[in-house]
């Protein structure tokens, strides 16, 4: 199953990681992750704060945290070989080793769900964020502003059925086909 853009609406990236060269360090623990980041099997918990992940993987990886700490996070999951080098990429220059993959063994359909169903908290956030970044004077602030923006319509849009799809994943252990019906969030 596909959305517009001709990708899977799941693709399991973890089987691809030892493949990409200059791949990073893992060491995040899911029970500290940040709780930006978007279900799936990789995620930030204790990243630094060097703002160096947007460099690579602008549409993958942003900044934020709790505390005046904005440290990076995950906002969309790999879904191609492409997009998982330059995630990759993006979270190898953490010093912290802050990032994870082994989120497949952490989440679970209900966990998916309750995320999801917070996520008027998320949208308030991001919200909140982009103001601050947007009317920022620092260029790093205001260019992390589009990937605030693009992650509000993220939320507003395709990660839904994205959600769906991993949630099928998680239960049945397969990528969802064209012919399979998506679980409800």
């Amino acid at each position: 199953m596909s959305i517009d853009d001709g990708r899977p609406l799941y693709w399991a990236p973890v089987p691809h990681v030892d493949a990409v060269p200059d791949r990073p360090r893992f060491g995040g623990v899911f029970a500290e992750r940040n709780w930006r980041n978007v279900p799936g099997p990789f995620y930030a918990a204790g990243t630094d704060n060097c703002w160096v992940g947007r460099a690579h993987a602008p549409r993958h990886i942003l900044y934020g945290g709790d505390g005046g700490h904005d440290s990076e996070f995950l906002y969309r999951q790999p879904r191609t070989l492409d997009e998982l080098r330059l995630v990759l990429r993006g979270m190898a220059d953490d010093p912290t080793i802050g990032w994870a993959r082994d989120g497949d063994a952490h989440w679970t359909p209900s966990s998916v769900r309750a995320w999801w169903d917070d996520r008027s908290r998320l949208r308030e956030w991001l919200t909140a964020k982009h103001r601050a970044f947007a009317e920022s004077d620092r260029g790093q602030e205001r260019e992390a502003a589009t990937g605030l923006r693009d992650y509000l319509t993220y939320l507003d849009g395709d990660l839904a059925r994205h959600l769906q799809a991993y949630v099928f994943f998680l239960d049945q252990g397969v990528a969802p086909s064209s012919r399979d019906r998506l679980p409800s969030l």
